[in-house]
């Protein structure tokens, strides 16, 4: 079911299924957020949890003698949400646990979003609530808006670039595209003092670039031939994806992650993977990144 919010700038729709973004539009009718096909990729912005990435071989030891076994991207991104409620600038979706997920993620957990429109700006919140009694979480979370690129009919992809918060020096581990997973040994050069990247459809040759040591916290989408954009803050986030499709899909997705896929130098143990997330028996934790169109 979709539910809609309104500003003075922006007109913003949510869908429950996978309690996600639907469509950013601004008040000339230009839609920003990607609006899905399959020839290229069928998505839009899903929610990822209780992993971002993937796991080896789909699976790893969790808990204490547990396993958990999951596809790429975690378990709810294709599962129906519950609205809860909605203000006039604000809405939010819940998914609980139950016997299902549970055979794939044996924890009991509340995962709550609270999306806020305020003038050209959104905001996701993700609150992951520990409903055990007795038992830590172990978890991440990430989220994977794609965003049209180009936004106008009779521009091209090298019409837009990234500016970064800051100026950037950093190199970036290799995707595996067969499996999901990252080998952390093999290391390319990527950004030298620089902030600005030229996007080209030769990026996503090989899959994703996975930014793991980047200083900035903002990263900004324009066109180089008008004033359109939009600015992705994820101060709560250590690591930024961007990607799209081999077959020069006309969209990127902008991904802050908590996590990232099992590395090639990690165990197959959840837990040893890098910047875990724990939560105790009934605690929350919150998580927050912004969407702001220019």
């Amino acid at each position: 079911m979709e539910y809609t919010l309104k500003s003075e700038a922006l007109t913003v729709v949510f869908e429950s299924f996978g309690g996600e973004l639907h469509s950013i539009k601004d008040k000339d009718g230009l839609e920003y957020l990607w609006q899905g096909d399959k020839q290229y990729w069928s998505g839009q912005a899903p929610v990822l949890f209780p992993i971002c990435g993937s796991l080896r071989n789909d699976q790893a030891e969790i808990g204490h003698g547990k396993i958990t076994k999951m596809p790429r991207h975690g378990i709810v991104r294709k599962k129906e949400f519950q609205f809860v409620e909605k203000t006039d600038d604000s809405i939010v979706f819940q998914i609980e646990s139950n016997e299902e997920l549970k055979e794939q993620y044996p924890y009991s957990f509340r995962l709550r979003i609270r999306y806020t429109l305020e003038g050209k700006t959104i905001t996701t919140k993700y609150i992951v609530e520990n409903t055990s009694e007795d038992e830590e979480m172990p978890f991440f979370i990430g989220g994977h808006p794609g965003f049209c690129c180009p936004f106008y009919d009779g521009e091209s992809y090298e019409d837009y670039e990234l500016v970064f918060e800051k100026k950037e020096t950093c190199d970036v581990p290799t995707p595996i595209s067969e499996t999901g997973l990252i080998d952390m040994k093999h290391r390319t050069p990527f950004l030298k003092d620089q902030n600005i990247l030229q996007l080209r459809h030769k990026l996503f040759e090989k899959d994703m670039i996975i930014l793991d040591k980047l200083v900035s916290r903002k990263v900004t989408l324009r066109g180089k031939k008008h004033d359109k954009g939009l600015t992705l803050s994820f101060k709560d986030f250590p690591y930024l994806m961007l990607w799209s499709t081999a077959n020069k899909g006309p969209f990127i997705a902008l991904e802050p992650w908590i996590g990232l896929s099992t590395c090639s130098d990690e165990s197959d143990r959840f837990e040893e993977k890098r910047n875990l997330q724990m939560a105790k028996p009934g605690e929350n934790k919150e998580y927050q990144f912004d969407i702001c169109v220019l």
